[in-house]
């Protein structure tokens, strides 16, 4: 028995110096490593100490910043296109080559658009992922919104017409395809599975947007207005209207409705989620507002530029609108939802492809109407005969292929391949309502 106490007392003093140790060690890792990763402990560590704490607080700051700055602008190789931009507006003060300028200009703005998903997933670590979502979704589509207000002002609604159009074709089938295509390459042993039923829901939202497009359009065609050149006009900002009251009905029902399951699925994968945010909150708003400006200052010289583009490379407009401009601007969604799709987050990858599709249809076209008549601009939701049947038609095939709820390589093949049908029939189509509605640039 004294043997015994004696083994247990020594074992005893034993674990207490281990303890002791590992206190310890734990408590100089924290000294050394918490600084870099809580500013605030950094502060209040150099405020603690006496005399110097204001130098302390100016170098963590200081050093706060320039770790911020390496982090947006130095970790992706697209960055390198980030140059363009200023090239663009000196090309523009020189020389006046209007072509030129239109290309360093979508060179310009497309790391911006990538980088302005980037800083939206940052802040979206502390929002949650449904607003997560709507936050990828709303930045995501800034440079198209951007782009349409700029191009309203200088009366040009075809082109803010067919940029929102091709925004939703390139979101439904080229990004949605390419994340299908390269989530089913990754995991090419199973199928990749998503939520069919919020599928099912943006498929519909989707499906009343070419309802709200298709009557304007049909109207038109069959010369049957009431009053001509007027009806149209008040039956689209109308239904705009319809438009904008279903997509807030939408927002409450994913935010109050959606949220408690989403929220029980964060907490059983977070224990296999390992990423962290790499910036703060503030250092993401910050990110976002810089972006958002200097986008704002190229799409002024980018809408400027379009039809001398479209002459100097004899290009037809809705070539460029339609195709060229949404996929610069959706740089943000290709980047996050293939990488999402490659982790095997396909509910991620979907709500920004489709999500995003969703809130320009639901949501940007018709503020954009909404824009025009507060602007006393004509825009209505009459996007021509065949903008709208294309528009129908990349409705009704993304539809089908996402009614199962699994993806695969195969099918983001083909949707890849559809948006490549749609690219060559644009570049042989000659918007007479374009062409009419040219005018001279100051």
């Amino acid at each position: 028995m004294d043997y015994g106490s004696q083994m247990n007392g020594i074992q005893s003093h034993i674990e207490m110096e281990v303890l002791d140790q590992r206190s310890t060690h734990d408590f100089e890792e924290e000294s050394l490593i918490s600084p870099e990763r809580d500013p605030q402990k950094t502060h209040s560590l150099c405020a603690s100490q006496s005399g110097g704490s204001q130098v302390c607080s100016i170098n963590t700051l200081r050093n706060g910043v320039f770790m911020s700055i390496k982090i947006v602008i130095f970790t992706t190789k697209l960055n390198l296109l980030m140059p363009f931009g200023p090239l663009a507006i000196l090309v523009h003060k020189f020389t006046g080559h209007r072509g030129w300028v239109f290309f360093f200009c979508l060179l310009g703005i497309a790391p911006l658009a990538e980088r302005l998903g980037y800083a939206t997933e940052q802040l979206a670590f502390y929002t949650g992922a449904t607003v997560g979502g709507l936050l990828n979704a709303t930045f995501g589509n800034a440079t198209e919104l951007i782009i349409s207000i700029y191009a309203m002002k200088r009366g040009m609604i075809r082109v803010v017409q067919q940029s929102l159009l091709g925004s939703i074709l390139s979101n439904m089938l080229l990004v949605l395809g390419c994340a299908f295509f390269s989530g089913g390459i990754v995991f090419y042993e199973k199928e990749q599975v998503f939520d069919k039923a919020n599928a099912g829901v943006n498929s519909g939202l989707l499906l009343m947007a070419v309802m709200g497009l298709l009557f304007p359009a049909v109207l038109h065609f069959t010369h049957t207005e009431v009053h001509f050149g007027k009806s149209e006009l008040a039956l689209s900002r109308f239904s705009s209207c319809v438009m904008l009251l279903a997509y807030a009905a939408y927002l409450f029902f994913q935010l109050k409705s959606v949220r408690p399951n989403e929220e029980g699925s964060q907490i059983e994968e977070s224990s296999d989620d390992d990423e962290v945010p790499e910036i703060s909150k503030w250092e993401s708003i910050i990110w976002l507002s810089i972006l958002t400006c200097w986008i704002s200052v190229l799409s002024e010289y980018l809408v400027g530029t379009i039809e001398g583009a479209s002459t100097d490379w004899k290009i037809p407009v809705s070539f460029i609108s339609v195709i060229l401009l949404p996929i610069v601007g959706n740089a943000a969604e290709h980047a996050s939802a293939i990488m999402f799709a490659m982790k095997d987050k396909l509910d991620i990858s979907l709500g920004v492809a489709i999500g995003s599709s969703t809130q320009i249809s639901m949501f940007g076209i018709p503020i954009c109407v909404v824009i025009g008549w507060m602007m006393g601009r004509p825009m209505d939701l009459n996007f021509q005969l065949f903008e709208t049947a294309t528009l129908f038609i990349t409705v009704l095939v993304v539809a089908f292929l996402l009614q199962e709820g699994t993806s695969n390589y195969f099918k983001g093949l083909m949707l890849i391949l559809c948006y490549l049908i749609v690219a060559a029939s644009f570049f042989v189509h000659e918007d007479p309502a374009s062409v009419g509605e040219k005018q001279p640039q100051p």
